[in-house]
C-alpha cells in the first residue's frame, strides 16, 4: 500500500479557512453506491478536484487531502473503490482491502469517477466546470487512465503511479500505452529512488507523452522514495512541498478561472 492508515498528508491546513464536509453515498451508471467525501470552499474558486486513493481505499489521509484543496478554494471529492464488494460503510485500518482490490475492474472505476465529476458539475453554474483528478500508487497510473475516460477533464495529476503496468486494475491498460487517448495535460510527480518503479519506465512514459504531443510534467525527485508524500517523512518535506506546489501550478495552469 501507499500510505499507512494514520497517515497525514504533508501540507499545512489554512488556519480559519471556512469549508463544509460531507460522506456521501455517489451512484455510478451501472447502479453501484459507492461511498464518498467531500469538501466544500466557502468560496468556490471554480475548478474541481477527484482524489483517487491508493489500494486501501477511502480513509483519512485522503478526506485530509480534500480538505487541503477545500481550504486553497477548490471543491474536492475523495472516493472509494470498494461499492461493488464491500458496500459503503466506513473502514477502520483492519479493513481487508486486498480481497477487494482484487475485485475492483477499470470500467468500475470510470463508471465511480463519471459519478463524481457529475456530482462536482451538477450544481447550477458548474456545467462546464473545470475538473482534475489527482491519485496516488494504484490511484496514481489511475488517475492518469482517466485522461482516457471521456470524462472532459482539465488535467490527471499522479503521484508514483506505474506508468507501464497493465491490469491494475483488471482490464486496465497500462498509462504507456493509453497515451494516444488522453484528452487532457498529465503532472506525474515521482520517487527517484522507488524501487517498485524504476526511472526507465517513468523515462518510456514520459517518451510516449512527448510522442502523442501530449501537454505533460514529469517530475522525478531524487532520492525520494515511493511514497514520500507524507507527513511522517520529515526528510522529505521539502520534496514534498515542492510537489504540493506543482499540484496547485498546475490547476492554477489548465484553469481559465484561476490562471494568472
Amino acid at each position: 500500500m501507499c500510505f499507512p492508515y494514520d497517515s497525514v498528508p504533508p501540507i499545512v491546513p489554512i488556519a480559519g479557512a471556512a469549508i463544509d464536509t460531507e460522506d456521501l453515498t455517489l451512484t455510478a451508471s451501472d447502479g453501484t453506491d459507492f461511498a464518498a467525501f467531500v469538501a466544500r470552499a466557502e468560496e468556490p474558486r471554480g475548478p474541481a478536484v477527484v482524489v483517487m486513493p491508493d489500494v486501501r481505499g477511502l480513509f483519512p489521509f485522503y478526506e485530509e487531502l480534500a480538505m487541503r484543496f477545500a481550504e486553497r478554494g477548490y471543491d474536492a471529492i475523495a472516493i472509494d473503490y470498494f461499492g461493488r464488494s464491500a458496500g459503503v460503510g466506513k473502514r477502520d485500518a483492519e479493513f481487508e482491502f486486498r480481497e477487494h482490490i482484487a475485485q475492483t475492474t477499470f470500467e468500475g472505476v470510470k463508471n465511480d469517477v463519471a459519478a463524481s465529476v457529475a456530482h462536482l458539475r451538477a450544481a447550477p453554474g458548474n456545467g462546464a466546470r473545470e475538473v482534475f483528478t489527482i491519485g496516488f500508487c494504484y490511484g496514481g497510473s489511475g488517475s492518469w487512465g482517466q485522461a482516457a475516460n471521456g470524462h472532459g477533464l482539465s488535467g490527471a495529476i499522479g503521484f508514483y503511479g506505474h506508468p507501464t503496468r497493465e491490469g491494475f486494475p483488471q482490464g486496465a491498460a497500462a498509462s504507456v500505452d493509453l497515451v494516444p487517448q488522453f484528452e487532457c495535460a498529465i503532472l506525474g510527480l515521482m520517487g527517484g529512488a522507488d524501487q517498485g518503479i524504476p526511472q526507465e519506465e517513468v523515462a518510456k512514459y514520459e517518451a510516449a507523452l512527448q510522442a502523442a504531443g501530449t501537454e505533460h510534467e514529469i517530475v522525478s525527485y531524487s532520492g525520494a522514495p515511493h511514497s514520500f508524500f507524507d507527513r511522517g517523512f520529515e526528510e522529505y518535506a521539502s520534496e514534498s512541498e515542492d510537489a504540493w506546489e506543482r499540484v496547485l501550478q498546475f490547476i492554477a495552469l489548465h484553469s481559465a478561472a484561476t490562471a494568472a
